[in-house]
């Protein structure tokens, strides 16, 4: 049964028309419309605005690329706290799509600052890696290299300290 608008009392129509818009809603949108504060929003055109300073624009799309590019690896940062901070710094944007999470960290990977970094960039470019997954997977398979140089300095270190002695 179909409900006419006359049916409906002005307050009635803005309650339905504002639950009906999230059920539009797919992907970023939908997650963005889920992590509204309960309440928050109490008219059609509150939430039309709301949207379009999320959405809208290709200022806004601009910007959220230009900030993901920012992300660099620090020369003396190890390769997992790298990942790290790259993770938690793009979930602190607005959302980015997979495509370019994955070329901004292959882009801020820095070669000069260790091997391991120099090897994962290197993987990530022959591959094209195009995914978060892509990277997580090359990442994990390169972490070893940089445990591995990391346990031979140390102990290298501490061969030297006894030959001193």
């Amino acid at each position: 049964m179909a409900v006419k608008r006359s049916d409906l009392a002005p307050h009635e129509i803005e309650y339905v028309l504002l639950k009906k818009f999230g059920e539009t809603l797919m992907r970023g949108a939908f997650t963005w419309y889920s992590l509204l504060p309960e309440h928050s929003i109490d008219s059609c055109e509150m939430l039309a605005n709301s949207f379009i300073k999320a959405h809208a624009g290709v200022r806004k799309v601009q910007a959220r690329k230009s900030d993901i590019f920012k992300i660099a690896k620090g020369e003396s940062e190890l390769l997992r706290e790298f990942i790290n901070r790259f993770q938690k710094e793009r979930m602190l944007l607005p959302v980015v799509p997979d495509e370019w999470a994955a070329e901004a960290f292959t882009k801020g990977l820095n070669p000069r600052s260790s091997n391991a970094s120099r090897k994962l960039k290197e993987s990530l470019l022959e591959f094209q890696a195009t995914t978060w997954a892509n990277i997580h997977n090359q990442y994990e398979s390169n972490i070893r290299i940089e445990d591995i140089q990391i346990g031979f300095s140390a102990s290298a270190k501490g061969r030297e300290k006894n030959k001193q002695k």
